[in-house]
């Protein structure tokens, strides 16, 4: 039930490794290699770069079950390596699944491994798989990771063939884009490779093992960017022709015909999108290699997003509709049912249709009943305007009956109806983390386009036992007795309940302090909560127990969650 913010473990590759050309480990959608057991001779950098001298510190003595800072259970060793370690973990805290990195305090790249992780912890950008804790403990050092489980590795998307267009349009400029932005801040990947780039079940794009990947192998470059950049280059490559843009076999991948060079994905496959292919080029402009069509080479990241930027944008495909099928006639209609079938070759005779009443008692009957129509349509309206006079006569007598009597109780006016201001609000944690405190404000600015939203839980709809609800409580300015609450969703599904509370602060002890005073429970994307104990106070809560399930976005994973757009009180 704990939120959940999980990602697939960066596990290693553990082959040699020359510029992109390195056979990789066969990995299963969700990351784990399914041979962790092998060692490595040598593992050269992406680019011009190499390895650092490596240590033979053995592994530390690790086993399912084992609990790191009594807190992250280790599940399953994925990779084993060169003196460290991955897992799949659980955050017991948070009840979540992660992705553990694990070395010993006194190996030779712990130092640079956690100031890896930390760096990359900083860049906080949601299109890199995000790095959750760094530490060293116990003479370990570990990197507590994301697990995305319903994200799948382009090693696994390109194993049954080419991506289409529109997607490996989307994968390179969203990888790019990426990649400008950590180069930015002075942060290299240096082993991006299809095992490293994954998508998710909602089509975004995600990079994992940023900074730390190299870490953990040593690996360095003196020109990042530009290793970056063929990386990319060679990731597009691959998306166009499902071929390796080397010699060399990798990543599931056949590379391309020894001696031929490296050529244009267009000249490897046919119907390859021509300025997605010279692009490709473009990146791969390394080691001899020359951009296609006499186009400047790209060694950069920022360079590659500005010349997909100049690239006439590629729309997704259009949608195929299937042709309804022909309507099929039966021999259930009017007149057929229960009738023996005609024999084949048949042929029925059709009825002939009676004809209209021309004849002289057609005429004459016609005549006879519009007559009767016009008669009836005047006595009708002659006695609905008798019974409006008799109804005004009424009630005027009436009025002036209630007139004239002072004690009559009928003359009491219903009480109006008035919009209560929202003067402050803030977020009520009754257990574990608070959900995203500082955008409170935006579910009573009047813009409903703008919301505070829960985090993604792992179950549902009801969040309890192990969170008992999520919410807001809102300040009125002074005691008012609220008649309705009317609060905006921005998911529906099965289903949303929604409890409301008066409390006697805005931060009030606990839940058992406050008094319940409504409850609605829907499927819609609003909720009207009816007040049915009146009680005046100034802080109401706005308490949800139970989320309804949604897919992932670019801002949270999948899962059981809510946000509120607007709300609006009532008394």
């Amino acid at each position: 039930m704990a939120e959940r913010s999980t990602a697939a473990v960066d596990v290693a590759d553990n082959s040699g490794d020359e510029p992109l050309t390195a056979k990789a480990d066969q990995s299963t959608a969700d990351g784990v290699a399914q041979n962790p057991e092998r060692d490595t001779e040598s593992d050269k950098a992406q680019g011009s770069g190499g390895i650092e001298g490596t240590e033979k510190a053995s592994p530390p003595e690790l086993h399912s079950g084992h609990k790191l800072a009594r807190r992250y259970r280790l599940e399953e060793c994925v990779t084993r390596l060169d003196g460290f370690s991955s897992w799949r973990a659980v955050d017991e805290k948070l009840r979540r699944a992660v992705g553990v990195h694990i070395l010993p305090a006194d190996h030779a790249r712990a130092r640079s491994v956690l100031a890896a992780a930390r760096s990359s912890a900083l860049l906080g950008d949601p299109r890199f798989v995000q790095v959750l804790d760094a530490v060293e403990e116990n003479d370990l050092v570990y990197v507590v990771h994301e697990w995305l489980p319903d994200a799948t590795e382009l090693t696994a998307l390109l194993a049954p063939g080419p991506l289409e267009v529109h997607d490996a349009y989307q994968m390179v400029s969203q990888i790019a884009s990426a990649m400008a932005a950590a180069h930015r801040e002075g942060l290299a990947h240096l082993r991006l490779n299809p095992n490293a780039v994954l998508r998710t079940s909602s089509g975004q794009w995600r990079i994992r093992g940023l900074a730390v990947n190299a870490a953990l192998r040593g690996i360095s470059s003196d020109t990042p960017q530009r290793t970056d950049t063929e990386a990319i280059g060679a990731l597009l490559y691959a998306a166009l022709t499902q071929r390796w843009p080397y010699e060399s076999d990798a990543y599931g991948l056949s590379g391309l015909p020894k001696g031929v060079g490296l050529i244009a994905p267009d000249q490897v496959r046919a119907g390859v999108h021509r300025g997605l292919s010279e692009l490709a080029m473009r990146a791969l402009a390394n080691d001899g290699a020359t951009a296609s069509r006499h186009e400047a080479a790209c060694t950069t990241p920022e360079e590659l997003v500005k010349a997909i930027g100049e690239m006439p944008r590629i729309r997704p495909p259009e949608p195929t509709f299937t042709a309804p099928p022909e309507y099929q006639r039966t021999t259930y209609q009017q007149g057929t049912y229960g009738r023996p079938a005609p024999h084949p070759g048949a042929t029925r005779a059709v009825p002939t249709p009676p004809a209209p009443l021309q004849s002289r008692t057609g005429k004459a009957l016609k005549w006879a009943v519009s007559a009767l129509l016009i008669a009836a349509l005047g006595l009708g309206s002659w006695q609905l305007a008798d019974a409006l006079m008799d109804q005004g006569n009424k009630s005027d007598d009436t009025k002036q009956t209630q007139t004239t009597d002072g004690n009559d109780k009928s003359g009491d006016k219903t009480k109006p109806v008035k919009t209560l201001a929202i003067q402050g609000a803030q977020e009520f944690v009754a257990k574990g983390d608070a959900q995203h405190p500082n955008d409170v404000d935006k579910t009573y600015d009047g813009n409903a386009s703008t919301y505070w939203r829960t985090s993604s839980f792992i179950g549902g709809p009801v969040l309890a036992p192990y969170k008992p609800g999520v919410g807001i409580v809102y300040d009125l300015g002074s005691a008012q007795d609220v008649s309705t609450a009317t609060i905006g969703l921005y998911y529906s599904g099965d289903h949303t309940t929604v409890k409301l509370y008066a409390a006697d602060s805005l931060s009030p002890s606990s839940l058992d302090s406050m008094t319940q005073i409504g409850s609605v429970t829907t499927t819609g994307t609003s909720a009207t909560v009816k007040v049915t104990k009146h009680v005046k106070s100034r802080y109401v809560l706005v308490w949800l127990t139970a989320l309804p399930h949604a897919a992932g976005d670019q801002y949270s994973d999948a899962g059981y969650k809510q946000a509120i757009t607007d709300v609006k009180f009532t008394g």
